[in-house]
Formats: C-alpha cells, structure tokens, sequence
C-alpha cells in the first residue's frame, strides 16, 4: 500500500502511538505467564523463604521456577506476532467511519480518461484526506480476563507488592549462597549468626546481630543472646562482659569456641567475636524500673458504705497486678467503751487492685470499689497501703494511707446501736456479756422505741442465743450472731411504711432545696441517688405491707401506685436529665409535680370507689378540657385547610349543647364566658338539679354536637358547659386552693369567650391563641381543685378511703397524643403526659414536624405565624 506524501506527514504520530500500543498488547498477551512466575518468585525469596526452608525443598522449588519460566518464555516467543506499521495504520483505518486512508491509497479503475469521473474522484479524495486527518491514536487493548480467569497476574502482583512493604529486596541476593560452590566455601570457612531476644514482656523485636553495624545499642537486662559459629571449631571464639550468671552446677562451662553460646545480658558491658569476619559491640543493659503507685486518703463518701479508691499506676513495661492491704490503725482507734478490751487477732485485708483487660498498662488510673462494711474494720480508722507488681516481680509499694474506712451508715438510732455493739462482739468476744446487757435494756420497753415488730422479734432471739453463750461464745457462733445483727439494723433502718414515707419526704425535700439553692452537681447526684433509693425503698414497704395485710391502707395504695410506676421511673429519668443539663428551672418545676404526685397518692382510697359529687364534678371538668383540645384541633385543621371543615364535626363530639340549646333571651353574648346563672336559669328543674349537684354534663352527651355545627357554636356550648361546672359542687369550698381553682376557672371562661368572638369575626389564629389559654388555665384550675380535694380528704379522716384521686378512667378515651384522660389534681392531666415506650422522641417529632411546616414558604402567612407562636412558647 503506498501513501501519498501528505498522508504520512499528517498520520505519522498516530500511526507511532498506535504501533506502540500493538506492541504492549501483544508482549502482554504472549508473556504474561512469565512475568506471573517471575513476580511469584521475587515474591518468596523478599520473604526470606530460602533462609527457613530446608535447602533441598529451596533448591527443589528454584528448580520448579526456572522450569516454569522456562517454558512460559519459550510459548510466549512462538505466539508473539511483531507488529509492524501496515498494522497500526489498518488498526487506525478501522476506527475512522468510510476507511478514509484505504480509500486515500487506491486507484481509480474506470474512467480514468474521463474528465468528469476524474473530477468526481479528486473531491471524492479530499473528504476522504478531511476524514483522515481526524484520526486518533488507538488505546491497546490490555484486557487478559479470558486468557488469565482465574487472576494469577494478580496474586502474583499483590503478593510481590506485600514483599516490598514487608519483606525486603536484599534478601533475595542471599539465593546466591545456595550453589554448589558458596555451599563449599561455608563448609570450608568459618562464619557465625547471632541473636539478641528481649524479654517477652517487653514487646520489642529480636535483633540480628549480623546486621547491626553500629558499634553501640541498648537492650533490656534478661535479654538473651544466642550465637551460632560455623566451619573449623576454633576459629571463631567469644570474648563478654555482658553476663555474670555463672552456668548450672551440673553442667561444665561453655568454652568461648563453642559452636553454640547462650546467655542473658545481666549487666552493660561487651560483645566480640574474634577471628574471621569477627565483630564486637558496645552494649548497654537498661534495667527494668520498679512500679510506681499512688492513691489519695480523700474519698467521697458513698450513700452505700462502700470503698471506692482511685489509684494511678505506671511502669515502663506494665503492671500486671496490684493489692491493697487495709489494716488497723491501732494508735488512731479512741479505745473507749467496747474497743477498750483487747482485741482479738484479725489478719488484714486484701484486695486485688482492678487492672485494665486490654489497653496500655504503663500509665492507667483506676479505682477500687468494694463494700466493707460488714468487716470489723468498717467506720475505724486503718491503713491502706498500695502496691503494684510488673512482669519481673519488682514490687512498688506506696506510702501508707491514714483515713476511716467507710462504712454503711445507719441513721436510725437502735440501729446505729445494733451495729456498734456488733462491732464490739467481733472486736473481742469478752464484749458478749456487756453487750447482751446493753441489749436487754434496749428490749425492755421497746414502745416508741423499736418501731418494726418483725426486727424487735428477731433481736429477742438473737438476745437470747447470746445470752446463754455470752461466756463460752464460739467464733463460728460469733460470726452467725453478727449476720444476724447485721439484718436486724438493716431492717430497722429500713423502717416500715411510714418510715418509708418519711424518707421518702426528707430526700424529696433536701433535693429540692438543693436545686432551688444551685448546689453542688456533685451534690445534686448524691441526693438524687438517695431520691431514687428512698422511691424503691417505698415501693417495697408497700408491697410487702400489702402482703401482710391485703385489705389494708397499703395494699390499697399499692394497687393505687401500680398505674403510675412506670410514670414514676419516667419522672425520675427525666429529672435526671434535667439535672444533667443545668435546666434548673424545669428541674425544680418537675420536682414539684413529683411531690403533688406522690401526695396524691396517699389519698387515693373511697368508699368503694365511687366518688362524690366533686369527684363528679372534676370528670367533668377533664372531659370540657379533652373537648377543647379536639375544638383546637379542628381549628388549627380549619386554618391549613379552608373551607374543608365546613363546621361538619364528627358525632362523637357531643358535649355541652344541652346548655346551648337551652339558652334563653335573657343570656347576653357580650357576657364573659361563665353564663352559669343566665344558663342555668332557662334549664329544666331536673337539669338545675343536676347542675347544682356539680353533674351537669350527664346528659349534656346525649344530644350531641352532630353535623353542622360551626366551630364558633362549639365554643360557646364548651363555655355555657364551663359556666355550669363553675356554679356547681366543686371541692375545695372556702379554701385557698379552691378559691384558686375558682379564679382559674374564671380565666378560662374569658379565654372561652374571647375564642368565641374571634372565630366569629374569622381570626383563626387569635383563636388558637386564645383556646391555649383556656387549656392552660383550665389545667391550673383543676391542679388546685385536686389539691382542694385531697385536702378536704385528709381533714375528714378519709385517707385512704376515698378513690384515687388522679387515677385515670381505664375505660375513658384517648387525646390526640395518645394520652390517657384523668378525673382531675396533677396525676390526671399531667401525669400522662410522661406516659408511653418513647414519650420524649414523640414530643420531638411532634416540634420538629412544627419546624418543618413552619419552614415552608408555600404555607400561608398565618399559618406559619401561628406555627411560629407554637415554638416560641415550648
């Protein structure tokens, strides 16, 4: 194929490339198998397989590799192909559209004298030489996925990667050692290997000694030396100063020409090889430093008794165990009373240290816990001294530590005294008849005094075991007695119910006083354990209580607390939180809804549950409270959506319109929202019966809201209800809290009406507003009229007589939250708000989905105004 001068020039850099890219396509395509079995070797020998590997299983596995690359060599020559120029420009002609350079080399065959058709061909020539001169290198193709599918040039590559990062390239020069000549030359010369292994626990690496040039280097003392002499014995001799440790009895010396020489490096000192190729070395034996240990005689006291000490302990290498030996600090004990005989002889205590189970052990802190406070040691000044011990057996001990090793703290005085005086008997048992006397005059008259029944028995007895083996008491019948003792004052200090309700109180009020004060976090903790402690310590007097006496006042009250105990754990959590957070101020406010929780509770009991006109009167008001909130929603609905409303509500929202529909001429609009007495007088006489029994929303559900009332109608239905309910029995007549509740009630009346006229003028979210307001004191106003009640309660000796009054209706229905409704105080309204698996994350999607809406621009104006209201009061 000849070309035209012209098309050389433009082609001839394409053409180049493409050539280039033939030659690598076909050197890969014929000579991959080689350059796998070249890489796979170079791979082993990085390795260092040869210097491990016997020498006939090396030899042997060379001779493989050579064979193998061998024949891939040969096949790879007899199938490669030179490519040649024709080639790349045919591989070149082929990617361009119309095969312009074929075209550009041939001839025209017919009508060559003709002008015409000569003229055709010429421009028929010149778009060809334009399409040519377009042409592009083309890439080789390198892809070996059918030739090699099972990817050998890729392990073989990888392999040969890792080598180079792990392995090293100069070891593959030590093949050359393994011919027939170098392997006399060994056998005739002499040669040596050395070793320098760390101790283990040291984590360092083993050093070759062959490839340490430097005349000088560091390792630990224990660190053994291993050195290999190789040809004539004599040859080659060792000359140390590093070891002192003179050979086993039974065994001769080694001599310095031995072939083989182990020892441990003991001290500095150095190391020489003489003879051919002999070296020597400047070694420096760094000793292992001995633990170090520290604690601290100020501890917290824990609510428990129990020890917790931190410690800090370091090592070069690592601690691997440490105690802690705690005795008596016989000149700092105040010998008086029970301590003033001689002590009976009692071995120290020892506690393992806790060590980290994985991490760094040279530097950690740690604290040891344990609870001693059934030892005789406890609450008695001692000595605690620390130490550690590393890998070596070295022992770090620190200065002994002076302090009184906490103890269980009994608050209850008989059983602050059970305890010493059990202290005493396992201090000496010479103090056995003293302390049966002591206890005979505590169990003398024990009213007033011994306030638990079951614990006084349980003293007797143990009084009396002690008593006949006061002279001749045993050690083992000594340790029984002081278990016994020990359960005794922990059950009186426990108490029974009422002195659960007690402490229960005292932690109440001390956390409480410690939140409004801005205590101490530290503080805040401590109490808030004690909190926690005192709840559950309380929940089990009742329960046990009300196993004792099923028919009595706990075992009323405890099926009371059944319905909230997952409400009192939330409670707790969530004032935890609160408390880690630094919001005070809602933390203060939760506590205050935990006491009225819990002081409802204790009158929670009727006369057979079933309530009074003002417990009538409070299911009321929470039913006007759950109406309200479903004419929120529909408002709230009625402001996204316009017009879908339509006043059309579902049949179940029937409340309140008896009061409506009865209404006479002479109720005005412009009336605040109370509209009791002008309701009122156009009722039916068994209706004002009713009303003035605090019952008027019986019946005020049989008729019904029904279809087509508009939201305003709604409204005002809800506030001529509100002014029935308001003129009724409600509880707590001439008391502070009734009065409040009275005035609140008065608030949400106005809220009422002031909703009403908005609707009325179209302001839906005025309305809103407005209707949150009437919530928000209609809540109030029933928190106080609940506590009106549980006083009236408590002052007509009705504790635990009168039905729960915050418990909630189980056949009620639901809110819109989910919660369920109660008869009235905290726990109907409020303590549902805490009820549910995840009450948090539902109130966070309900305000991030408020966010999301209100960041919507295609929202109306009022809508997201109103939306924007809602988060900046929660």
């Amino acid at each position: 194929m000849t070309q035209p001068p012209d098309l050389t020039k433009q082609l001839k850099r394409p053409v180049a490339l493409t050539l280039a890219g033939l030659w690598a396509e076909r050197l890969a395509r014929g000579f991959w198998p080689l350059t796998t079995v070249l890489l796979a070797t170079l791979a082993a020998l990085a390795f260092g397989i040869q210097d491990t590997a016997p020498l006939w299983a090396v030899r042997a596995a060379l001779a493989l590799a050579a064979t193998a690359a061998f024949i891939t060599a040969y096949l790879g020559w007899r199938n490669f192909q030179k490519p040649t120029p024709r080639d790349a420009l045919l591989r070149l002609d082929a990617t361009l559209p119309g095969r312009p350079i074929a075209t550009l080399t041939d001839t025209q065959a017919i009508g060559a004298t003709d002008p015409a058709s000569q003229a055709v061909w010429a421009a028929h020539q010149q778009r060809m030489a334009r399409a040519a001169a377009t042409a592009r290198a083309v890439a080789p193709n390198l892809q070996l996925a059918s030739r090699d599918p099972y990817g050998l040039r890729y392990i073989a590559l990888t392999a040969f990667t890792v080598a180079l990062i792990f392995g090293s390239i100069f070891r593959i020069a030590s093949v050359a050692g393994l011919g027939p000549t170098q392997a006399a030359a060994l056998a005739n010369g002499p040669s040596w290997e050395g070793w320098v292994q760390p101790p283990p626990y040291t984590g360092k690496p083993a050093l070759y000694l062959n490839d340490i040039t430097r005349p000088e280097f560091e390792v630990p003392t224990g660190s053994r030396i291993q050195l290999r002499f190789y040809g004539e014995v004599g040859a080659l001799a060792l000359e140390q100063t590093v070891s002192t440790t003179p050979p086993p009895v039974d065994q001769p010396p080694v001599e310095p020409t031995a072939p083989a020489q182990d020892f441990d490096i003991t001290q500095s000192g150095t190391l020489a090889i003489t003879g051919p190729n002999g070296r020597s070395w400047a070694i420096i034996a760094t000793r292992d430093a001995p633990p170090t240990i520290t604690g601290t005689a100020e501890l917290e006291r824990q609510t428990d008794g129990s020890l917790q000490m931190p410690f800090t302990a370091t090592d070069d290498f690592g601690v691997t165990a440490g105690t802690a030996t705690i005795a008596l600090d016989m000149p700092a004990i105040d010998r008086r009373y029970g301590l003033a005989a001689t002590p009976e002889p009692t071995a120290p205590i020892t506690l393992d240290l806790p060590i980290p189970i994985s991490g760094q052990r040279t530097d950690f802190t740690e604290t040891l816990v344990d609870d001693l406070s059934k030892h005789v040691f406890a609450n008695l000044p001692v000595t605690i001294t620390l130490s550690a011990t590393d890998a070596t057996g070295q022992q770090g001990t620190a200065a002994p530590l002076n302090l009184i090793l906490p103890g269980k703290r009994f608050f209850d005085p008989v059983a602050a005294a059970v305890i010493e005086l059990r202290r005493d008997l396992l201090w000496s048992r010479s103090n056995a008849p003293r302390a049966a006397q002591i206890f005979k005059a505590i169990t003398n008259r024990p009213e007033g005094l011994i306030r638990n029944e079951r614990a006084y028995l349980q003293l007797r007895v143990a009084l009396r075991r002690l008593d006949t083996q006061a002279k001749t008491l045993s050690i083992e019948a000594r340790d029984e007695l002081a278990d016994a003792l020990w359960d005794i004052a922990v059950l009186m200090e426990a108490g029974d119910l009422q002195s659960a309700r007690e402490r229960l109180k005292r932690a109440q009020d001390q956390l409480d006083e410690a939140i409004k004060n801005g205590a101490d976090p530290d503080e805040i903790d401590k109490l808030m354990q004690e909190l926690r402690e005192a709840m559950d310590d309380y929940m089990r007097q009742l329960a046990e209580e009300a196993e004792r006496n099923p028919d009595g006042e706990a075992a009323n009250e405890q099926n009371s607390m059944e319905m909230t105990g997952d409400q009192l754990q939330e409670m707790l959590q969530e004032l935890q939180k609160l408390l880690e957070e630094g919001r005070m101020e809602e933390a203060a406010e939760l506590m205050e809804m935990l006491r009225q929780l819990m002081e409802n509770m204790q009158v929670t009991q009727g006369e057979g549950g079933q309530g009074g006109p003002g417990q009538q009167a409070m299911r009321d008001l929470g039913e006007t409270l759950r109406d309200q909130q479903d004419l929120s929603d529909d408002s709230f609905s009625e402001l996204q959506n316009p017009g879908e409303q339509g006043g059309e509500q579902p049949g179940d929202q029937g409340e309140g319109q008896q009061g409506e529909g009865q209404q006479g001429e002479g109720q005005q609009p412009g009336q605040d929202g109370q509209g009791g007495e002008q309701g009122q007088g156009q009722q039916s006489e068994g209706q004002q019966e009713r009303g003035q029994n605090g019952q008027a929303q019986e019946g005020t559900g049989q008729q019904g809201e029904g279809s087509g009332q508009s939201l305003q109608d709604r409204q005002r239905g809800l506030r001529n209800r509100l002014g029935l309910l308001n003129g009724g029995n409600l509880p707590g007549a001439g008391s502070e809290a009734g009065e409040a509740g009275r005035r609140a009630l008065e608030d949400v009346g106005r809220a009422m009406r002031e909703a009403e006229r908005n609707l009325e003028s179209g302001d839906l979210p005025g309305a809103l507003d407005r209707q949150a307001d009437a919530m928000r004191a209609l809540r109030e106003g029933m928190r106080n009229l609940g506590e009106a009640q549980a006083q009236d309660q408590r002052e007509n000796g009705q504790d635990g007589q009168g039905e729960a009054v915050g418990r909630a209706d189980p056949n009620g229905a639901r809110d819109p939250l989910g919660r369920e409704p109660g008869d009235g105080a905290r726990i109907g309204s409020d303590r549902n708000l805490l009820q549910g698996d995840d009450v948090y994350r539902r109130a966070q999607d309900l305000l991030d989905e408020i966010r999301r809406r209100q960041g919507e621009q295609a929202r109306p104006e009022t809508e997201r105004d109103y939306l924007r209201r809602l988060l900046d009061m929660y």
